[in-house]
């Protein structure tokens, strides 16, 4: 059986991804309709060597499709998507609308895809910070048992959007050629620079990007207790974040059963031997898969503690690819039709 999917936000970096990644992946697509703002009207984009037009997304465009995939600002979401569903569709959602709600399963496939049997028409992909860091700490978890984790991450400028690309383009040409930094997106120059500041500051004296982690790890993982402290960065790189991570679990950890454990888990590969220089690095892994660990140590300030590095490009597993997966996940279930009452 296929499936008539759109996608709302086809024209916006992730969009671009989530064609792509369709295409790729033999996704059972009967057709595709692709959603975005009125100025993209008229133009076309290419799924299976056919060009498909754009349309301008509103309430009344979901009454032919089956699954809709959401990749817009927080706030068209919430506006949107009880339309979808009201329609009939299920919605797997990319923005932070939702992933907070009870009553929304919050899903990376290969930790809790269970959660999708529970689903009344939305499903909310996580931040892509959450989910590259998780992808790291779940199997770990599994075997030992996680009390509570650290982290810092280095995130590329793509998770901002195109014109941060521009931006950091821009003012790498014109410090190499002795001209001032000009910045528009962020508050400071990003070029040679660190920002520790993603998103807006919440009363906690947390960054909105440092809640996610807490607040989403949790209820992905199904620990409500879990203690989580994140220190989120800018950095300047095109794609693909990063996350230090020191972690405490509740059985000793030993590092080479840490480092078969991460191994044996569908979607992360260990990269770790630092004698001859072999470590992930977002240079190597734009456009992969899975995400990759490396630098496994024992962490010499916390009880039964690990120290790791995890690296994922958060266009794909942190948004794009994990989409997609859900919605394979949620084809293979038979759970492509959303419920009524």
């Amino acid at each position: 059986m296929k499936h008539r999917v759109g996608i709302v936000g086809a024209t916006g970096a992730v969009g671009h991804e989530l064609i792509r990644l369709l295409e790729e992946r033999m996704f059972p697509t009967e057709s595709l309709r692709l959603f975005a703002s009125r100025r993209s009207v008229g133009k076309h984009t290419k799924f299976r060597g056919e060009k498909i037009p754009l349309e301008e997304a509103s309430e009344r465009i979901f009454s032919d499709l089956d699954l809709v995939i959401f990749s817009v600002p927080s706030s068209t979401s919430k506006v949107l998507a009880p339309f979808a569903v009201e329609a009939g569709c299920v919605v797997v959602d990319n923005t932070s609308a939702f992933r907070m709600d009870p009553k929304v399963p919050l899903v990376v496939p290969e930790i809790n895809a269970h959660t999708l049997e529970e689903h009344n028409g939305i499903i909310a992909n996580p931040n892509c910070t959450t989910v590259v860091a998780l992808m790291g700490l779940y199997p770990l978890h599994k075997e030992f048992g996680l009390k509570r984790f650290f982290a810092s991450t280095y995130q590329a400028v793509s998770g901002t959007g195109a014109a941060a690309i521009r931006e950091l383009e821009a003012q790498t040409r014109a410090w190499v050629e002795g001209d001032p930094l000009f910045n528009d997106v962020y508050p400071h120059p990003i070029a040679f620079n660190l920002l520790p500041h993603v998103e807006s500051l919440q009363e906690s004296g947390y960054t909105k990007e440092e809640e996610k982690m807490l607040n989403e790890g949790r209820k992905i993982l199904g620990l409500p207790e879990l203690r989580v402290s994140t220190t989120c960065v800018r950095v300047p790189v095109f794609r693909c974040h990063a996350v230090a991570i020191s972690a405490e679990f509740k059985r000793k950890v030993i590092v080479e059963q840490a480092r078969s454990v991460i191994s044996d888990f569908k979607g992360v590969e260990v990269i770790d031997d630092l004698e001859n220089n072999q470590y992930p690095m977002p240079v190597n892994r734009s456009e992969v898969l899975e995400c990759a660990v490396g630098r496994l140590r024992q962490d010499t300030a916390l009880d039964n503690g690990l120290s790791l590095w995890v690296v994922g490009d958060q266009l794909w597993k942190g948004a794009a690819l994990n989409a997609i997966q859900i919605a394979e996940e949620l084809f293979e279930r038979g759970l492509l039709r959303c419920p009524v009452g």
